[in-house]
């Protein structure tokens, strides 16, 4: 790899961590040594790249920076096309015409050279099969996640029998016949999930839930942790 492709990564790498990074863990990723890694990023401290490093701890890559617009590596490229590709077949129709833009972006932005990685790329999203109508704006949906705001539901069971709910909507899943959206239900006091195609109404309230969505997704996820711990736990 050469030189300034290693700088290229190593600022690639400690901008997607969570966490501080040590030298021995940037190296493994990039297959060389730990100390062309100390050299690197004396370089990039050198050009006034904000690396924070304190030993026994890592490298942090302070807030604030960032590279010039679309530096994409061919494989950066045919993963965002493959992404792209995929939200267009599947997606509702505000991300998927999102998605076809982001493809007609990322071509006007490459360079020439790496452009056969976005005209013929080595992999293709799979065709989709039959799908499911959805009963509900989903780009509304999507909006009320961000905004914090309650939704109110009547929704039919697989049996068609109607319940009236107020959720708080936390994520919208995306598969391939159906879509499925993840919310608190107050009238369960626990989070469950809504095949989009048997909302039989929905009403957009301007009411807040109040909490806030960082931490409702974590509430989720930590309960998606509980459950699957549990299910581990009765097969064992």
């Amino acid at each position: 790899m050469r030189r300034a492709d290693r700088l290229f990564q190593i600022i690639q790498i400690l901008r997607r961590a969570r966490g501080p990074l040590t030298a021995d863990a940037v190296a493994a990723e990039l297959e060389t040594s730990k100390r062309t890694v100390y050299r690197d990023v004396a370089a990039l401290i050198g050009q006034r790249v904000p690396i924070r490093g304190e030993a026994g701890i890592g490298y942090v890559l302070e807030g604030g920076f960032d590279l010039p617009p679309l530096m994409l590596t061919s494989d950066e490229i045919e993963a965002a096309v493959l992404g792209a590709q995929w939200v267009a077949a599947r997606g509702d129709p505000a991300l998927a015409k999102a998605a076809q833009d982001l493809i007609a972006k990322i071509g006007v932005a490459v360079p020439e050279r790496l452009r056969s990685f976005l005209l013929e790329p080595a992999s293709v999203s799979a065709p989709v099969r039959a799908r499911t109508e959805d009963r509900l704006d989903i780009a509304q949906v999507r909006a009320w996640i961000h905004a914090g705001r309650k939704i109110r539901l009547r929704y039919l069971d697989e049996a068609g029998r109607e319940t009236r709910r107020v959720i708080w909507p936390v994520v919208v899943g995306y598969f391939e016949a159906t879509r499925m959206l993840v919310a608190w239900c107050e009238l369960r006091g626990d989070f469950r999930r809504f095949r989009t195609d048997r909302v039989a109404e929905a009403v957009f309230l301007d009411e807040r839930h109040g909490e806030r969505r960082d931490a409702l997704r974590a509430r989720w996820r930590r309960a998606l942790a509980q459950d699957a711990s549990a299910r581990g736990a009765e097969t064992a």
